[in-house]
């Protein structure tokens, strides 16, 4: 069955809103159009979609400050973001990623990929709240947080506590990005003296600990990783 979501398209080229219109459309979703950050908020405190794909360079309002103020409003805070971007605007993707954005595509991109990610992001929206305590199970790997024990093909994985949080961290995310401020954050709070370069190291070793699985811990260039997405 095609999908029936609705999806808020942000950007001020015109001919970029119509192919982006026309592949949506052409899916099944329900698209609404905006050229502005001013026209972006008040059509989506307007409408409530189930998804904005965001482009960050806007006139006035920036796409940033539009991320910022939906997601520090209750009402829109759930609703997901996915920044559209330009080539060189690495420390804009990672203010956006922050801010509390879903994920971000590089102009220009693939219809097939901007798809993926639509469908990617809406599925962890319905997935609801991700359960921290909870057993984690991703094809031969086995995450179990209550006993501290990571096991791939049945097999004890030795893991340093940092390797087994992060780990745990972006696995129960899969296809999320994080920037390495986050993953710090995350694992051990904004008081923890690890730098930012740092998680690059624990990253490898883990890596290397799961051999051929590994290449499902990502690199995303710039930003930070993620666990690739199974589905």
């Amino acid at each position: 069955m095609a999908p029936n979501e609705s999806i808020l398209v942000v950007d001020d080229e015109e001919d970029i809103l119509e192919l982006l219109r026309y592949n949506l459309v052409r899916e099944g979703y329900r698209v609404t159009c905006a050229s502005s950050g001013e026209e972006a908020l008040k059509t989506a405190t307007a409408i409530f979609p189930d998804l904005i794909l965001l482009d960050l360079l806007l006139p006035g309002m920036d796409g940033l400050e539009v991320c910022r103020l939906l997601k520090g409003e209750a009402r829109t805070r759930t609703i997901p973001i996915i920044m559209l971007t330009a080539k060189g605007e690495e420390a804009d993707i990672v203010s956006g990623l922050e801010l509390g954005a879903d994920d971000y595509l590089t102009k220009p991109f693939s219809p097939r990929i901007l798809l993926a990610r639509i469908r990617a992001a809406l599925r962890r929206r319905t997935a609801g709240p991700v359960d921290k305590t909870a057993a984690l199970k991703i094809e031969q790997l086995l995450i179990n947080p209550g006993r501290h024990e990571a096991l791939l093909a049945g097999r004890p994985l030795e893991l340093t506590v940092m390797e087994f949080q992060l780990l745990h961290l972006l696995a129960r995310r899969p296809g999320w990005a994080f920037t390495r401020d986050q993953i710090v954050q995350a694992v051990h709070g904004d008081d923890y003296s690890v730098t930012r370069r740092s998680i690059d190291v624990h990253v490898a070793g883990l890596r290397k600990k799961l051999g051929p699985f590994g290449k499902n811990l990502e690199t995303v260039r710039g930003i930070g990783y993620r666990f690739k997405d199974q589905a």
